[in-house]
């Protein structure tokens, strides 16, 4: 037995150790990820210390991370000798409290407020038994929400360090072979193969070369990174070490924005146990090969995504991308050769060294192998983090993963690819997912966000909201995305206020071809590809806006009015008035309610106040006034 495998070995022992003494004793482990935290998860923390102290039952309580059922939280996982462990989603203080008194203290499972079973049992129905369970396959995801991420030892309990250990013995080519028989793509959004990239900085000459975990995750509604860095940020450590072992680096950076201070916290805890455990520094498992990792925080620049902007804004500079090539991977920071991996894409890496290039191409497709996470947002109405196989449709994610629309809402679109991504219509549906048929239909895998839109969206909005975003986090150097995401933005906007020109749609087309071909990086490349798409798939939308004057969803302020049916009225409720912040409703003379459109700000309170109660408050568009020579004419 060599060193590294000793010293790896009483790692593996203690940690084993660990695992059985958990299994027998009672424990609750509850997920404080900020999903969980943002559902009162916290709350529900201190209530299970409270009722355990006051109860005086022994029970270890632990916090977790993501279970990947956002929707579901605040989520526990109560475990007791002789019982399977259940998990119970939406938990208030008064569950949590029965939790203890009745199942901890007593002998009832309270299975009134179960969600599944970890374990195949007689009892109750496992997470596998549910569409979502079926259609999933959790590789990276696997130990999300079933582990203490601030607890090394949880992390290899579950084989965690095994790769490293494995690859410590292999010289680094045949490492690099292995990455790249498995057809390992960038889970960035590129989609660039990870073996090639690891190839070039390897065969680059430099006396010193680093690997950067890209964890700037700044698309509107994505939260894979962030789920993964607090859930299991051993994982994309042990990806790290790997990496810089197969290319001879020294010296690792995490870039993370500093917007996600629990990701940080729990990431710092990681990397120090990780070196207290020999498993960074000097002689990682007395092997010989050294290699330590530092924490970047990155002020939320969301252009500091592309690589060379990154890079600059690590050495001190403005976040602002430069010409390519030279490629990070041959000159990057300081000059010196640069791997820059996904969160995700690290995180695969581990699990492909264990088990074999082989087993992750037996997943997914040839060309797409392995698994997609998405962040689930929007109308959707399981909400939350999967991942699921390549190869699988929208359809199937939205419907049988996403378990559909909310509030039994039509759908019309899904936004796929981060702000950058495009906009498919419920003819799409069927498309499957893999990097190159998104890319065929005007959309992109992206890093995985994917926003549900239905009925009640409005795609011009939507095509405005993005273009926006992209505007703002525009760098400025390039003058086609400098000025032209200005333009289009500008044009975008007089068309959601119903004053836009029919050209105007000629023209938004003009400008987003000669912003993707004359943008630097990819943040202008890929800027007009939500009014690309909407324009190509919802064209209709902006017609309506155009020529008839009205918003078919009723989104834009401009173009809607408001009315309350007297039909459904009651002259006994008093609530929208009560609602409304500038006293544009009235009660007429015959008790019934009306709103005064001068006065109205169209801030929706009324429509939101009375849609439980009566329904009785309308969107509609406004009438249609035509200019004409001494005045304006009616509609």
């Amino acid at each position: 037995m060599t060193v590294s495998e000793s010293k790896y070995q009483e790692l593996k022992n203690r940690a084993s150790e660990k695992a059985s003494s958990l299994q027998e004793k009672a424990y609750v482990m509850i997920g404080t990820a900020t999903c969980g935290r943002a559902a009162g998860a916290l709350k529900i923390l201190g209530t299970f210390k409270e009722e355990v102290q006051k109860h005086q039952v022994e029970v270890e309580i632990i916090e977790a991370g993501c279970l990947g059922h956002c929707y579901a939280e605040p989520m526990v996982i109560v475990y007791k000798p002789g019982f399977p462990a259940l998990c119970y989603a939406n938990i208030d203080e008064g569950i949590a409290s029965r939790l203890v008194s009745d199942f901890l203290v007593g002998d009832d499972p309270c299975f009134e407020f179960a969600m599944a079973a970890l374990e195949p049992n007689d009892f109750f129905p496992t997470f596998a038994d549910y569409p979502r369970g079926v259609y999933e396959q959790k590789i990276i995801l696997e130990a999300c929400g079933l582990i203490d991420p601030e607890d090394i030892d949880h992390y290899i309990a579950r084989e965690g360090y095994g790769a490293l250990m494995k690859i410590l013995a292999a010289e680094p080519p045949e490492v690099i072979a292995e990455i790249k028989d498995s057809q390992l793509r960038g889970r960035g959004g590129a989609g660039f193969p990870t073996g090639k990239k690891w190839e070039i900085c390897r065969d680059a000459d430099a006396d010193v070369k680093y690997v950067i975990c890209n964890a700037d995750e700044g698309d509107p509604g994505a939260f894979m990174d962030r789920a993964l860095l607090e859930s299991n940020p051993h994982q994309v450590i042990e990806g790290m070490i790997i990496a810089a072992y197969a290319v001879g680096a020294s010296q690792g950076y995490i870039y993370v924005r500093a917007e996600y201070p629990l990701a940080i916290a729990r990431l710092r805890t990681a990397l120090q146990q990780a070196r207290v455990n020999g498993l960074l520094g000097d002689s990682i498992l007395g092997s010989g090969f050294s290699f330590d990792i530092r924490i970047f925080q990155g002020s939320g620049a969301f252009v500091c995504g592309e690589e060379t902007a990154l890079i600059a804004s690590i050495e001190g500079k403005p976040g602002i991308p430069s010409h390519r090539p030279p490629f990070p991977a041959v000159l990057g920071l300081r000059g010196k050769p640069t791997l820059i991996d996904n969160v995700k894409t690290l995180s695969y890496v581990p699990h492909i060294i264990r088990n074999g290039a082989g087993w992750f191409k037996g997943i997914g497709t040839p060309d797409s192998p392995g698994t997609a996470v998405f962040a689930l947002a929007g109308k959707v109405a399981g909400t939350g983090l999967v991942e699921v196989p390549m190869g699988i449709s929208l359809r199937t994610l939205i419907y049988d993963v996403g378990n559909g629309i909310k509030n039994e809402k039509a759908f019309k679109a899904i936004q796929i690819g981060g702000p950058s991504g495009g906009c498919l219509p419920e003819s799409a549906l069927d498309l499957t997912i893999d990097f190159d048929s998104l890319q065929h239909e005007g959309a992109m895998m992206g890093s995985g966000g994917l926003v549900v839109l239905d009925e009640d969206d409005c795609m011009v909005e939507i095509a405005r909201f993005f273009l926006e975003f992209t505007q703002n986090e525009s760098c400025g150097k390039c003058t086609f995305c400098r000025l032209g995401t200005k333009q289009m933005l500008e044009i975008l906007t007089d068309i959601t206020k119903g004053i836009g020109k029919p050209e105007d749609l000629e023209l938004l087309w003009e400008l987003a071809e000669d912003i993707k071909t004359g943008s630097l990086c990819g943040l202008g490349k890929t800027a007009p590809n939500p009014v690309l798409s909407t324009l190509r798939f919802f064209r209709d939308e902006y017609e309506a806006h155009i020529q008839e004057g009205r918003c078919p969803a009723h989104k834009c302020k401009e173009l809607v009015s408001y009315r309350i049916a007297p039909r459904k009225c009651s002259k006994l409720c008093d609530a929208c008035i009560a609602s409304c912040p500038v006293e544009a409703v009235y009660t007429r003379a015959d008790m019934l309610k009306e709103i005064d459109l001068e006065k109205c700000v169209k801030c929706d309170n009324c429509l939101v106040t009375c849609l439980p109660l009566y329904d009785a408050v309308e969107k509609v568009s406004p009438p249609i006034t035509v200019a004409v020579e001494g005045g304006e004419a009616g509609e």
